[in-house]
């Protein structure tokens, strides 16, 4: 299977930190403006859905991929990542998106996935900078988003889980 190391735990730390950050802050930093800024569709949607699937079919990566240090890439650096991964790029683009936009696509998905949370907790509020419209497309698809991570998961997200739980 396709081990991700681009699409785990960096994905929920720009999330996390785009969430976070003053809107003031977020405005500054490009890689977060573009993240908030994309707008998810069903069309872009039914296009990530098979690029995921295509690259779930993908053979297992090197030995060591867990240690690439994704946490700290930014979008330029994990799109060149995941273009040089053997059959990566070809993989998204049969799915009629480019890397750029998969990562992308991903970074939001997250990023509205921790907002709808955000709002759905006892006096939440939706997130400076964050679209409601995005949010509201994320619940309506909360269950199939949910089953798309799954395949994405990989030894990588699972040994980051336990090293956090060990400290």
């Amino acid at each position: 299977m396709f081990k991700s190391q681009y699409l785990g735990n960096s994905f929920r730390a720009l999330a996390a930190a785009a969430l976070l950050l003053p809107a003031g802050a977020a405005a500054q930093d490009r890689d977060t403006r573009e993240v908030t800024g994309y707008v998810l569709t069903d069309a872009g949607l039914a296009r990530y859905t098979k690029a995921t699937k295509n690259l779930a079919a993908l053979p297992g990566s090197k030995p060591g991929d867990c240690d690439a240090g994704a946490d700290s890439m930014t979008l330029d650096e994990m799109t060149a990542a995941l273009d040089g991964t053997p059959g990566a790029k070809g993989a998204i683009q049969s799915a009629g998106m480019t890397t750029r936009e998969y990562v992308v696509f991903s970074w939001s998905i997250l990023h509205n996935g921790l907002a709808a949370w955000a709002v759905s907790q006892p006096g939440g509020k939706l997130p400076a900078g964050t679209s409601k419209t995005n949010v509201d497309f994320y619940q309506k698809h909360e269950a199939e988003l949910q089953q798309l991570e799954g395949l994405k998961q990989d030894d990588c997200d699972e040994d980051a889980t336990e090293d956090e739980y060990d400290e």
